[in-house]
């Protein structure tokens, strides 16, 4: 039989261990909340950022179609004109595109009386977006309403003040199909790029690029002095809109060998 002395002895170490033990389940339990909210806090992050994620494409669905990043500047002004040859002669719209990369295009577009498209003269200012491994006709392409569907084939050159200008045209196409053209400048890092349905034959369409071309002018450079230069230089070789008046106005359409810049 046990004395009194023992069991007095023992009930103060039965104690410690039992208030050791309520510590240490404690300390469980207190580790499994604060792991339970981390993870919780963490779930909660990953929905938000998976709900960011899925209004990626309605974001995406608001910028002009196939020009990513593109936007209209509407508070920007005009830095080109074309001159007119009489009072009917007007600009149907003139549009302003700015691209967060640097990029800006002045867009020039004329309609007919039905408001159809007949003629568009774009500049582009390049900027840290240019892709120099997109093909310069697939933006052509789009611009003169044919899809990327449809290639583009050489249709000659025409001389300008700003000096020999590429034109296109839809592969295959007859007499009747509009044309579209292209120059480019290195420096300054510049495209001017369009279409024309304007005249009923391919050479009246040649010569009525080549007269728009003549006639655009730069109504302001920014900070932008090789701009400037470019235009003043043009001016110096720039000619009338009368294909009669100079022999060597239209290049021949066989002359379609591109070589060089252009």
């Amino acid at each position: 039989m046990q004395s009194p002395e023992a069991s007095t002895a023992v009930s103060p170490t039965r104690t410690a261990i039992q208030l050791a033990l309520l510590a240490f389940a404690d300390e469980v339990v207190g580790t499994l909340a604060r792991l339970t909210a981390y993870v919780g806090t963490l779930a909660l992050f990953a929905i938000l950022a998976l709900a960011a994620l899925g209004q990626l494409p309605d974001l995406r669905d608001d910028e002009p179609a196939g020009r990513p990043g593109w936007s209209v500047a509407d508070r920007s002004h005009p830095a080109f004109a074309v001159s007119r040859r009489d009072s009917s002669d007007k600009t149907a719209s003139y549009t302003i595109l700015r691209h967060p990369e640097g990029g800006r295009r002045d867009v020039l577009r004329w309609t007919d009386d039905a408001g159809r498209p007949v003629a568009e003269l774009e500049i582009y200012r390049e900027g840290a977006e240019f892709d120099v491994t997109r093909p310069a006709t697939a933006d052509l392409a789009a611009q003169m309403g044919l899809g990327t569907a449809i290639a583009l084939e050489q249709a000659g050159l025409i001389d300008s003040k700003f000096g020999p200008v590429a034109l296109f045209r839809p592969t295959g196409t007859m007499e009747g199909a509009c044309l579209g053209y292209l120059k480019r400048s290195e420096e300054p890092a510049l495209q001017i790029s369009g279409f024309s349905c304007q005249g009923d034959s391919l050479p009246a369409r040649r010569a009525a690029i080549a007269c728009t071309l003549n006639r655009l002018t730069l109504l302001a450079s920014g900070n932008e002095p090789r701009l400037a230069e470019l235009f003043a230089h043009a001016e110096l070789k720039r000619r009338g809109c009368d294909p009669a008046g100079s022999a060597d106005w239209l290049l021949g359409a066989a002359n379609a060998q591109l070589r060089g810049a252009l």
